[in-house]
């Protein structure tokens, strides 16, 4: 697959996991973040997410964004490796509004006319390739559409309040079948709320967004002014010696923040969505999700024995279109 001209990769991999943590626990004996365990088979998560964007994005266009406690998990997942991606450690976890945005200031002000794609790092997907192939669709569908903010949706299965879900519109300018309008955003709705959504059509939330850079930090300025006032900010002092002590006074005054609840939600009206191709898509939020995974690939690790618990039904989405 050919990489994508102009596009990004930003990988989020600064969140502690805190659901993971006792299942964590019990494989490695020890307290580690689930982004760089070895959950799945021979590689982390951070490592799976890395290769699966690799199909589409080469490692000089991929920015991991972490936190400082986890530097050592990070040198440790790239010692040896030839052509690592750029590393941003942010002082503190302010959620995934700081990390996003900071993320995409940093590579605007490198290449401004940049396409980003996000992805968390703790999905699994069956269909790599295919995947990725849609995530470059998405992106030349921008060339049209580059003021929207596109969501990439995935089939539910059930009625699960712990997702975003998206109420997908009209396809955008009439005979663009790649992206549609969101008439609506709900982040982790109630469960009455997230049974209307399953019933009506709509689309779990993965959380993968791809949108130009610009239209990203407009959305950004529009929805959290001052975080994004302080960390556009930084600017001024990119690549000195002072960049480290202008990206610790920034975090120090920006609150925590939820991408989508506090910049997804409030404006429906700036986003677009497009459905996942014919892949499988989890997230591996929860020890139950993960034993789901597992059983789908027919593989059953030693440390899964250590857990009684059954998998849930209907955490995975199986797209097509």
């Amino acid at each position: 697959m050919a990489d994508a001209s102009g596009l990004w990769a930003i990988v989020l991999a600064g969140g502690e996991g805190v659901r993971l943590r006792p299942l964590v626990s019990r494989v490695l004996g020890e307290e580690r973040p689930k982004q760089f365990v070895k959950l799945l088979g021979p590689r982390s998560l951070l490592r799976q997410t890395l290769d699966r964007a690799a199909l589409g994005i080469s490692p000089d266009r991929t920015v991991v964004v972490t936190v400082r406690r986890h530097t050592d998990y990070v040198a440790e997942e790239f010692t040896g490796t030839a052509q690592p991606p750029y590393v941003l450690a942010q002082p503190e976890d302010r959620g995934t509004a700081a990390a996003i945005l900071y993320a995409a200031q940093w590579i605007a002000w490198r290449d401004p006319a940049a396409t980003l794609a996000v992805f968390p790092s703790d999905h699994f997907i069956l269909g790599e390739a295919t995947f990725m192939a849609h995530v470059q669709e998405v992106a030349g569908a921008l060339e049209r559409h580059s003021e929207r903010v596109v969501l990439l949706g995935a089939q539910p299965t059930s009625p699960e309040g712990e997702y975003g879900w998206i109420e997908p519109g009209p396809p955008i300018a009439g005979d663009d079948t790649v992206v549609s309008a969101v008439r609506q955003f709900w982040e982790k709705p109630s469960e009455d709320r997230a049974q209307t959504c399953l019933a009506a059509g709509c689309l779990w939330n993965t959380a993968i967004v791809v949108a130009r850079a610009r239209a990203l930090l407009e959305l950004g300025a529009r929805a959290l002014p001052e975080m994004s006032s302080r960390l556009a900010a930084i600017q001024q002092f990119l690549d000195s010696e002072q960049e480290v002590t202008a990206v610790q006074d920034a975090y120090a005054l920006i609150p925590r923040a939820s991408f989508s609840r506090a910049v997804l939600e409030p404006h429906p009206e700036r986003l677009a969505v497009s459905r996942l191709p014919r892949v499988t898509w989890c997230d591996l939020g929860s020890p139950h999700r993960v034993l789901y995974v597992l059983a789908r690939m027919r593989v059953r690790p030693a440390w899964a024995d250590l857990l009684d618990a059954p998998a849930p039904p209907g955490r995975v989405a199986v797209a097509s279109h």
